[in-house]
């Protein structure tokens, strides 16, 4: 398993590059997709990774399939040890990701990061998001969402952009997993 770049490492603060459409299905993309499941799968508390956070360039993103499952969602995941062994729903895979709409809207939520371990701070992000994106078949496809979900679209889209959430966070601090 590749390890997770962490804060500090010149990837994380670069613009990523688009991926070739007909690139999508080749060996290549698909390894880096499924580098990236493993590593999320490897965090018990992980909800979604992107490409440079395993040290590629690309925009790709990965959302665990794990935020909506009943556990996860309502907060009940109290043996979060082995949480990450259970059977989760599929996660998603967004390629190119585009924001094309965001509320007005919007809401400051405590946020994390698996490259910025161990802080979490809040950010005020838009409560509903539209993602335009590639899966990992080269469909394309519009995605809406509002909540955690849409949150998370705002925070992946940044990492292909270069911008860390300690950039927008407020109160930041240090938050060690017991």
């Amino acid at each position: 398993m590749l390890p997770i770049v962490q804060n500090g490492d010149k990837v994380l603060r670069k613009i990523s590059k688009e991926v070739p459409i007909s690139s999508i299905t080749k060996p290549k993309i698909q390894k880096i997709i499924a580098n990236m499941s493993t590593a999320l799968d490897s965090q018990f508390d992980g909800v979604a990774i992107a490409a440079p956070q395993i040290g590629v360039s690309l925009r790709i993103f990965v959302v665990s399939g794990r935020i909506f499952d009943e556990d996860f969602i309502s907060g009940k995941e109290s043996n979060k040890i082995n949480s990450h062994k259970k059977n989760h729903s599929k996660s998603m895979v967004y390629i190119n990701p585009v924001l094309i709409k965001i509320s007005k809207d919007k809401k400051l939520m405590t946020e994390g990061c698996l490259s910025v371990r161990p802080l979490y701070g809040k950010v005020r992000r838009a409560t509903r998001a539209v993602i335009e994106a590639y899966d990992e078949h080269g469909n394309k496809f519009t995605k809406d969402a509002t909540g955690l979900l849409a949150h998370i679209f705002q925070h992946e889209t940044d990492h292909l952009d270069g911008i860390l959430f300690i950039d927008k966070a407020k109160d930041l601090q240090e938050i060690f997993a017991s």
